[in-house]
């Protein structure tokens, strides 16, 4: 996607980041990604051997291409974990494939880059206790499917419940929302929650899917969010991790208003916030 290549060129340009700040991941391995997917799955992923009916759940043709640079994802997610363990905060600019899970892809998502990343941190000991809070419009139902029954790995959604994916999986928390929803009915009923959810998961490790579909211009998502109601959005989870000292993983998630300048511009957003709250 476009935006892709344009959150780098403006966070450049706005002089929030130096070329310096940015890694290059590398491809993620099949044993990283088979700590969070079926073996059998990824085997007939990478080897471009998926049958027609998973192809078209997904959404896209099955290429090299695209498989590889799902790959890429998972590892930029992966490398900015440990990156977000050393300095507290780090980003993929790309990222939040939260419809993949764990033996099928959905939804334009073929792995699921946070989940493997969390599951990376649990199984190499880095993290004991991981919260996947996930503000896209969607319900992370990969990720949710992922970590079902896991003890320490807890995943929460608030996302608009009449949208896809229209059969969702069970969180640990969920917060459908109605359509039209606006900001102080959303920013009120997010703080009513998170508070409680840290304090009843008390992770050691975050990570953040901060979609910007819920803005009122997308026009997948069917809430009413303005520009300013996802920055206090992200200013509430990024504040909340701070202040307890949590390191935080941020990838993109959605975005899917017409004027490509009304995503880059809100994704750009969640960097300024981190740059405000960590002074960096």
């Amino acid at each position: 996607m476009l935006k892709y290549e344009l959150i780098p060129e403006q966070l450049l340009y706005e002089g929030l980041v130096v070329p310096d700040n940015f890694f290059e991941p590398q491809l993620a391995l099949k044993e990283a990604i088979c700590l969070a997917h079926d073996e059998s799955y990824v085997t007939s992923l990478l080897e471009l051997q998926l049958d027609a009916k998973m192809i078209r759940r997904i959404g896209f043709p099955l290429s090299r291409r695209l498989v590889d640079r799902e790959r890429y994802i998972v590892d930029g997610t992966i490398q900015s974990a440990l990156y977000a363990q050393q300095f507290g905060i780090s980003f993929n600019t790309a990222g939040g494939t939260h419809h993949a899970g764990f033996d099928f892809g959905e939804g334009f998502c073929l792995l699921n880059d946070q989940a493997i990343a969390a599951a990376y941190l649990y199984i190499h000991r880095i993290a004991d206790r991981i919260l996947i809070i996930d503000l896209d419009v969607h319900q992370g139902n990969g990720t949710a499917h992922i970590f079902q029954n896991h003890s320490a790995i807890f995943t929460f959604s608030m996302h608009c419940d009449k949208n896809f994916p229209f059969v969702k999986e069970r969180s640990f928390l969920d917060l459908p929302l109605e359509d039209g929803i606006s900001d102080e009915n959303y920013l009120t009923l997010l703080a009513q929650h998170i508070d409680h959810l840290f304090e009843e998961v008390n992770p050691d490790f975050v990570f953040y899917q901060a979609g910007v579909d819920i803005l009122k211009t997308d026009k997948l998502g069917k809430l009413k969010i303005s520009p300013q109601g996802v920055r206090k959005r992200d200013q509430m989870i990024l504040q909340t991790c701070f202040d307890k000292k949590t390191p935080l993983q941020i990838s993109m998630g959605g975005g899917y208003s017409p004027h490509i300048k009304d995503i880059v511009n809100a994704h750009v957003g969640t960097f300024r916030t981190a740059t405000d709250i960590y002074n960096f």
